[in-house]
């Protein structure tokens, strides 16, 4: 008890007097050309989902915000939350791979394409549509085997690779502290309440998925695993139950050379932030992770449809504090909420803020480039944002 109580002093010593200072990143764009800001490049920082399961099924208004670049990513389902029903964008492999095609023919620029692929309970590519089946993060955590990971890993990244998938939305590197938790224990998202279990799990995860062009993206910062409830649902207070620990895989993970991007949690913790939960904190993202941590790659928000958030403070608020606290890509999965307008009016939100000086030009070209240089990573990128 007494060393977790020294790395949360250091921690908190770091976080405190690295606020007053401005991030490395910033510094580097501001030192850029005056380039202006074109919606093409602010459409980089958003993701959003969609319906229809094939081409000729999604919206010609979602189509023509692909074609315009308002969106560079995208993140496909098999639920949809509003309809309740399992008709959303997942049917069959080769449709999948016809969808993706079709959709990434429309774009400027290469989109990242997204899903939620950890195994067990949340798998978006279920065995019953034709794809490989694969075992909870809990499950491998017990069994402890390397090898059996990096396999299911191969599985997986191959298959993703196949469809046309670029980004997954796992490991979740969150420690299995309350085994009741509903959102992560509960379900088996967790490799283990050990945080050595999750970095070496994790790790060949990630490696994998690295080595067949996929990046994986670690959630949920700064720690999940200890919420009594779940934040899609509404406020998830972590204040009492959070430990300094649960930052550990981050730190170690983050050292890879490998593609990969970090997701934020709508958690509160009092401790660190009394206003904000993780996603609208610079103390969490400028803070803890780019200037504690030192990770300089994507941060990705959960959905900001989630009622942690969207339920608590209004479109501007959500938008303005998720930049002001480092998230580079703002994530609308549609599916909480479905509104087709959402791109449009996330880049109009953001040119609001521009031009009341209330986001920095120099702020959206520091997104811009992390966006970009992990496209290149993967392959996936093609020169400038056009307008």
């Amino acid at each position: 008890m007494h060393t977790v109580n020294v790395k949360a002093v250091a921690i908190f010593s770091v976080l405190f007097l690295s606020l007053g200072c401005t991030p490395s990143t910033e510094q580097q764009a501001a030192q850029e050309t005056g380039e202006a800001i074109t919606d093409a490049m602010i459409g980089q920082m958003i993701m959003i989902g969609f319906r229809g399961k094939h081409i000729e099924e999604v919206s010609p208004t979602i189509k023509e915000q692909i074609a315009q670049g308002l969106a560079g990513s995208i993140v496909l389902f098999d639920y949809d939350v509003v309809n309740k029903e399992f008709d959303r964008n997942i049917e069959s492999p080769g449709q999948v791979k016809k969808l993706i095609s079709g959709i990434q023919a429309l774009a400027p620029q290469p989109l990242m394409v997204a899903v939620d692929q950890e195994g067990g309970r949340v798998n978006r590519l279920k065995p019953r549509y034709g794809f490989p089946d694969l075992p909870s993060a809990q499950h491998l955590g017990e069994q402890d085997n390397l090898d059996s990971t990096a396999y299911y890993a191969r599985r997986n990244a191959e298959n993703l690779r196949s469809l046309g998938f670029n980004v997954n939305f796992a490991p979740v590197a969150d420690l299995n502290v309350n085994p009741d938790n509903p959102v992560i224990g509960g379900i088996e998202r967790s490799f283990a309440a050990d945080p050595e279990t999750v970095i070496r799990h994790a790790r060949t995860w990630i490696s994998v998925h690295d080595s067949l062009g996929i990046a994986s993206v670690l959630k949920h910062f700064p720690g999940h695993g200890s919420s009594a409830s779940d934040s899609h649902e509404g406020f998830t207070d972590v204040s009492n139950t959070w430990q300094p620990v649960e930052l550990e895989p981050y730190r170690q993970l983050l050292k890879t050379g490998a593609a990969v991007g970090v997701m934020t949690a709508h958690v509160y913790n009092s401790q660190i932030d009394s206003l904000y939960p993780a996603t609208l904190s610079p103390h969490y993202i400028n803070g803890l992770l780019r200037d504690s941590i030192g990770f300089n790659g994507v941060v990705f928000s959960d959905d900001l449809n989630m009622k942690a958030v969207h339920g608590l403070f209004d479109f501007d608020t959500i938008i303005l504090k998720s930049i002001e606290a480092g998230v580079d890509v703002l994530t609308f999965g549609n599916n909480l909420e479905y509104d087709e307008s959402i791109a449009p009016k996330a880049i109009e939100a953001i040119r609001r803020l521009l031009d009341e000086g209330k986001v920095s030009s120099e702020r959206i070209k520091s997104s811009y480039s992390r966006i970009m240089a992990l496209k290149e990573q993967l392959g996936v990128g093609s020169g400038q944002a056009q307008q």
